[in-house]
């Protein structure tokens, strides 16, 4: 039987591997470095059972020789965690770009991306870009990724940056009913956004909204809701291959004409600004041409002239339905609508009732 090795537990490692053991006959340098290089238990009681059995010299030799020889495994630098102020920095246009374009406020995406995602350091947002623990659903048919969630082997989306990630956030809130108020309110409301989230239930945490609130007082991003241009900094990534959210070659984009006039029909993920980079058009084109706000979000099937509208249309009058404005009538037959106010006699902001014959050619006789 071999001499009873003569092994004092020193102390549990941060790493999980075990106990670390001081063992006789190892100096102090060496003990301090195992200690912190968190050698595993196996490893060392090894050395602690049968160093009695070999010459103290060499026992030693053998302990140092693992250390240098294993230095790169146990001794690279802690993972790095991304801080908030650096979140903020990094993602900051990307938000504003999403606001602009689909009409979430960049503070709301930015709380709610640093909240769900820890700042980014989660393992769903450093392997798979999803900053928001979007899951699959039955609609999804890109990149996935497999983790324990509520339940285990839960299907998350993945993306192949991060302001994929964004903009598939932002169209998960703009195309479920659930959500379709919040476009209603201000987008400088960010507490009426943090709000409503919790009231349609995007999580169950009950402190959530005030949650996204204290992040976007303490960052101040309530004043990325005041942008009204879109920056022209690069994206914070790159895509590395095919968009998740596809944007198709312009030869796809079929261009159609109304009342003389170019325009296109939206398709699912268009905005003005993919338009705008599909057509090789200026976003202030498409913001002026279709008399909309910078704030503005199409839907898929939307009309978006790629021309001026006229002052009169090709067909003399029309019939209000129900859903029907002054501005869809506009964007249904090419007309601006400053026009339509006059020629129906119409103070701006006046909305046609159901049945109202419309005007688009002359002017109504009073």
């Amino acid at each position: 039987m071999p001499p009873k090795a003569r092994c004092v537990g020193q102390k549990r490692v941060i790493r999980g591997h075990g106990e670390v053991l001081k063992i006789e006959g190892m100096n102090n340098v060496l003990l301090k470095r195992a200690n912190n290089l968190s050698i595993p238990f196996s490893i060392l009681k090894y050395f602690c059972i049968f160093g009695p059995m070999v010459k103290k010299k060499i026992h030693i030799f053998l302990i140092a020789l693992f250390l240098i020889g294993h230095s790169s495994l146990f001794g690279q630098p802690a993972e790095y965690k991304m801080s908030r102020d650096e979140y903020v920095e990094k993602y900051k246009d990307d938000a504003v770009k999403e606001m602009l374009t689909i009409g979430v406020p960049a503070s709301i995406t930015l709380a709610q991306g640093m909240l769900e995602s820890g700042n980014g350091n989660s393992a769903l947002a450093v392997y798979a870009n999803n900053h928001f623990g979007i899951k699959c659903h039955e609609d999804w048919d890109g990149m996935t990724y497999i983790q324990d969630d509520d339940a285990s082997n839960e299907c998350f989306r993945k993306y192949n940056n991060v302001l994929e990630s964004f903009t598939d956030h932002s169209l998960f809130l703009k195309n479920r009913d659930r959500y379709q108020f919040l476009f209603e309110l201000k987008i400088s409301d960010y507490k009426a956004w943090a709000k409503g989230l919790k009231q349609a239930g995007y999580a169950t945490d009950p402190a959530y909204a005030d949650k996204l609130i204290q992040i976007i007082e303490q960052f101040n991003l309530n004043v990325l809701d005041k942008m009204t241009v879109m920056p022209v900094t690069q994206s914070s990534e790159e895509p590395k291959e095919k968009s998740i959210i596809p944007i198709k070659k312009q030869d796809d984009q079929k261009i159609l004409y109304n009342n003389d006039l170019k325009y296109v029909i939206a398709k699912p993920g268009d905005s003005y600004f993919t338009l705008a980079k599909k057509l090789d058009m200026g976003l202030w084109q498409l913001y002026k041409y279709n008399e909309t706000g910078k704030n503005a979000a199409i839907r898929a099937g939307d009309i978006v002239y790629l021309q001026q509208k006229r002052r009169r249309g090709s067909e003399s009058t029309y019939t209000a339905k129900k859903g029907d404005t002054m501005y869809t009538i506009s964007q249904k037959f090419g007309v601006k609508v400053k026009f339509l106010y006059k020629k129906n006699h119409m103070n701006p902001g006046d909305e046609p009732k159901v049945g109202d014959v419309i005007n688009l050619r002359t002017k109504k006789k009073k």
